[in-house]
Formats: C-alpha cells, structure tokens, sequence
C-alpha cells in the first residue's frame, strides 16, 4: 500500500469520525429539546391542573355563600310585607339577569359539522360563530326566555366569536356539534323550523341540523361575572 492510498484511506476514516460526532452532537441536542419541551409541557398542564382545582373551590365557596345569603334573606323577609316584596324583586331581577338555573318548556337545536366530503365548498359545511349568532337572534324575536349555547347561558354581555374554526361564548371555546336551548312557547320558538327558514338554508348548506320541542328544558344559571367598560350610573 502506497503513500497516496495510505493517505486517502486516512482521509475517508477522519470524515467518517467527523460526520459521527456531528450526528452524535444532534441527537444529544435534539433529546435536550425534546426533554426540555416535554418538561416545559408538563408544567404548563401542571400549572393548568392547579388553576382550575383552584377555579373549582372558588366556586363551591360562592355556591355556598349564595346559599347561605338566600336563606337569611329568606329569613329576614318572612312576615315583614315590605322585605317579602323586597325579596321578590330581587328574585325577578336575578332571572331575568340569567343569574339563576331555570326550566320551561322549550326547543333544543343542535348544529353539527357536515360530512360531505364530494361537496367543494368544506367551509359551508362547518358550523360558524355568524350561524350560531343567527339561531340566538331568531330565537330573541321569536319570544325566548332563557338562552343557552352547549350549557353556556346567553346574558345582555354575551359574546359569539370564533377563533380559527373554534367557537367562543362566553370566552369559552366550543366545537360542533352546538346545542342551543331555549325556553318559550314552543309554537312560536318552533318558527326557526318553518319551510325556507335559517334551519332549512343550513341544511342547504350541507350542515346537519337537529330541531326538537320539549317539555322539560333545563338552562344553568350564568356563571360569569358583569363587567362594564363604558356604561355608568348617573
């Protein structure tokens, strides 16, 4: 074996050396990525976990203060006819504030995503913020009482937004299928159903639309807090 051969078998080994300890160097650099994305995950589900056992408490605790409240209202207003009237408009007050759970009869709709896949136009097929927003609008003109969107009550600050294909109510993010009760009279409710109507145009769509009457509509109480920005008391 000559000096040249020597030299460019040398020189092939020292590129294979180098070329190693490059993938070495990125393997070891990628597993410290990963470890440490894994890691920054994990803290932030962590952090997540703890906010909302946190949120859960919070809200036993203003359960059972609200408890407690309405009982000693309860209390304090029984044989006095001023208190009681008191204590009747506070109650008036707080359902039509969507601040209390309430039942009726009424309508339940439920919007889903189509499925179609030979239909050109997939953004017909999904549900959007403006169809939802629609449906509660008609609802309004048709009589509804209490609103909700998948067990979210509609109040006067309620917000219908989107965010990519994600719907937001309440700054809450929901996905199809939507399910949107209403308690009324059903007969008048029951117009959204009627031929040539919203329901049928989302159909049309490709959307699949779900429309029942029922008996026995249940509707939470807001959870929210009020917050005005730009209304004040004089």
């Amino acid at each position: 074996m000559n000096k040249w051969t020597e030299a460019i078998i040398l020189m092939i080994m020292c590129f294979m050396l180098g070329a190693a300890i490059v993938i070495q160097v990125n393997t070891v650099n990628n597993n410290g990525t990963t470890n440490s994305s894994n890691q920054e995950e994990s803290n932030l589900k962590s952090q997540v976990l703890k906010m909302k056992e946190k949120y859960e408490n919070q809200y036993e605790e203003l359960e059972k203060i609200s408890k407690e409240l309405e009982e000693t209202r309860q209390q304090a207003t029984s044989n006095n006819s001023e208190l009681e009237e008191l204590e009747s408009k506070i109650k008036e007050d707080n359902l039509i504030l969507g601040n209390t759970d309430v039942t009726g009869t009424g309508v339940k709709i439920t919007l889903t995503d189509g499925k179609e896949a030979s239909q050109l136009d997939t953004e017909s097929l999904l549900v959007h913020a403006e169809n939802v927003l629609a449906v509660v609008n008609e609802l309004k003109n048709a009589g509804a009482e209490a609103i909700a969107i998948n067990g979210n009550r509609v109040v006067s600050t309620t917000a219908i937004s989107c965010d990519g294909n994600v719907i937001i109510v309440n700054g809450e993010k929901i996905s199809s299928p939507i399910e949107i009760t209403a308690i009324g009279l059903s007969e008048q409710l029951a117009t959204l159903n009627r031929a040539g109507g919203t329901l049928e145009y989302f159909t049309g769509l490709g959307k699949i639309v779900d429309f029942k009457k029922s008996q026995n509509i249940q509707i939470p109480k807001y959870t929210g807090v009020y917050s005005f920005r730009y209304a004040n008391t004089k």
